[in-house]
């Protein structure tokens, strides 16, 4: 187990370095894309209007955004947000060795930039070579954009279920407020939806919603 894990560890690695010399850029146009709002004169959202391909999307700073999302986020999702590369060494080697052991992938140990470059670069298939193609992606990202920039993509681009993505568009359309005034039980819900978007529906499934949230507080 222990030189198959290694062997995989250094063929991830070598992979890695090559795919990053030989992919092309990302094109970050079309995930770049934010809905057209309306201000007043301080500032205040008067209304939005969908993207050309019908998706609502809002412009959102993290420093717009209640500090106890993204410490949940964080804390939830990617607790070495701060010190990774794009890829967490500790999880791709626990999820490495998980794969050896069953013969499948059983958790992906997927970053916070490893999730934007999903959402960015969408692939349908399920694979360790789909895997390692996302984890270059997500290094390119750190490398382009630093982490600040991925975190305001994640914040734009994460699915919250029908043609709503983003943290702003799900606060407004389910709890009718402003990200930075986010209750900590809403911001919680917020932190759980964009792994089931369409199952964890406030709207539509509240009990699976509420058992999401309290994972999350939990």
């Amino acid at each position: 187990m222990a030189w198959g894990l290694a062997g995989l560890v250094l063929a991830a690695a070598v992979w890695l370095g090559s795919a990053l010399a030989h992919l092309p850029p990302l094109d970050l146009a079309a995930a770049q894309a934010r809905s057209t709002v309306v201000l007043d004169r301080s500032g205040t959202l008067l209304r939005p209007f969908a993207t050309a391909d019908g998706r609502w999307r809002l412009p959102l700073e993290p420093a717009a955004t209640d500090p106890r999302f993204l410490a949940l986020l964080t804390a939830y999702e990617d607790r070495r947000f701060r010190e990774h590369a794009g890829v967490d060494p500790r999880a791709l080697l626990r999820a490495a060795g998980q794969w050896l052991a069953a013969g499948r992938i059983v958790s992906g140990a997927s970053t916070l930039s490893m999730q934007v470059a999903r959402l960015v670069e969408p692939r349908g298939e399920r694979s360790l070579t789909a895997k390692l193609r996302q984890i270059a992606r997500a290094v390119e990202l750190e490398r382009r954009l630093g982490k600040d920039g991925v975190l305001r993509l994640y914040l734009a681009l994460a699915p919250y279920g029908g043609p709503v993505e983003g943290l702003r568009a799900a606060s407004l359309a389910y709890f009718g407020r402003e990200p930075a005034r986010l209750t900590l039980a809403e911001a919680a819900l917020l932190v759980a939806l964009p792994q089931a978007p369409e199952a964890r529906r406030p709207d539509r499934f509240p009990e699976a919603a509420r058992r999401a949230r309290d994972r999350v507080l939990a």
